[in-house]
């Protein structure tokens, strides 16, 4: 081996040492900072232990063991999203989603998710799965607008009409809802035809020259996007599953389907907001507290639940993707 090639592998080698450690130590003293800084964080974590040392810990288990199969689901939808690119094993796909999460937690709406899952491919790879790693998302935000809309029409003909006094709902809810009904159908059209967007990078000539890192996404067939779809629904069903487990063990009482309902709400509100993931808990403990407490007078154990949820789902997994991080190489071999 030649002698610069040497000296070449060897600056690699400490460089991801280096990289790789420092970005895990930043990344876990910065979740551990803003999670001390959440001002709701106190109350609440009072609320979670009182309540489950005394109903049990049982649901509290099936909510953590439910985040992996959470999480476990987007790695599915990401392994097959990237295979046009190279085969990755389910446990490495499943590291690199932590990896993302851990990365999204202080950046706007997680953008950073991308920069952590393409860390685990080769480097001729790694900026055309970030094309990939979008038509992931636009798939989850599909399945989260349809549920929202379903929520929504609940919402606003049961609350929003006896709050106004009038038989059908206002105007400006029905503007809403017919704003939504056209973007949920743009969605899906433009979901199932991505060549139209490869098609715009060509006739647009300061464009063309990163046509090449989107490409992929006209490679997915009709089947394989239905596919992407249905393993975004049955990951939207299991989160908001955790949600409701964790607001019954918490002791905030509902018809079940009716909480399903405003979760399906809360989350669309979530989705459409701009916020950083680890300092969201303020705006999601409001959010949740204005449709939830149309249900329930609990307000502690509302709160209690939307910081238990963030906290497993997105937390947890921040932690857990960080400690990955140390033995992720930033620099891989083409």
């Amino acid at each position: 081996m030649p002698k610069s090639e040497q000296l070449n592998k060897s600056t690699k080698i400490i460089l991801n040492y280096v990289l790789g450690g420092g970005l895990s130590v930043w990344l876990t003293f910065m979740i551990y900072r803003q999670v001390q800084h959440q001002q709701n964080l106190p109350a609440a974590w009072e609320h979670m232990r009182t309540t489950v040392m005394e109903s049990g810990w049982l649901l509290m288990v099936v909510v953590v063991v439910m985040m992996f199969i959470n999480w476990g689901l987007e790695a599915r939808k990401w392994q097959l999203l990237v295979r046009p690119l190279e085969e990755v094993p389910f446990r490495r796909a499943f590291g690199a989603i932590l990896s993302g999460v851990s990365l999204s937690v202080n950046t706007p709406n997680r953008i950073g998710e991308y920069g952590g899952r393409i860390l685990y491919l080769r480097n001729k790879n790694k900026l055309k799965a970030i094309a990939a790693t979008i038509v992931g998302s636009f798939s989850q935000l599909i399945i989260t607008v349809v549920f929202g809309l379903i929520g929504f029409i609940y919402y606003i003909n049961q609350y929003e009409m006896t709050r106004g006094g009038y038989f059908e709902p206002a105007v400006r809810e029905k503007l809403l809802l017919a704003f939504l009904l056209v973007v949920c159908t743009l969605g899906f059209i433009l979901y199932f035809r991505l060549k139209i967007i490869v098609d715009l990078f060509e006739r647009i000539p300061w464009l063309r020259k990163v046509k090449v890192f989107i490409q992929i996404i006209a490679r997915y067939s009709p089947r394989e996007l239905e596919k992407l779809l249905l393993l975004s629904a049955v990951r939207y069903l299991v989160f908001s599953a955790q949600y409701l487990i964790l607001l019954y063990a918490l002791g905030v009482s509902f018809v079940w389907w009716q909480g399903f309902f405003m979760i399906n709400v809360i989350y669309l509100v979530m989705a459409v907001l701009p916020t950083i993931a680890i300092a969201e808990i303020g705006l999601r403990g409001s959010v949740s507290m204005h449709f939830l407490g149309l249900l329930s007078t609990n307000a502690a154990g509302i709160l209690a639940a939307t910081v238990a949820i963030w906290l497993i789902n997105l937390v947890l997994p921040a932690v857990m993707g960080a400690l990955l991080l140390l033995g992720v190489k930033i620099f891989k071999d083409k």
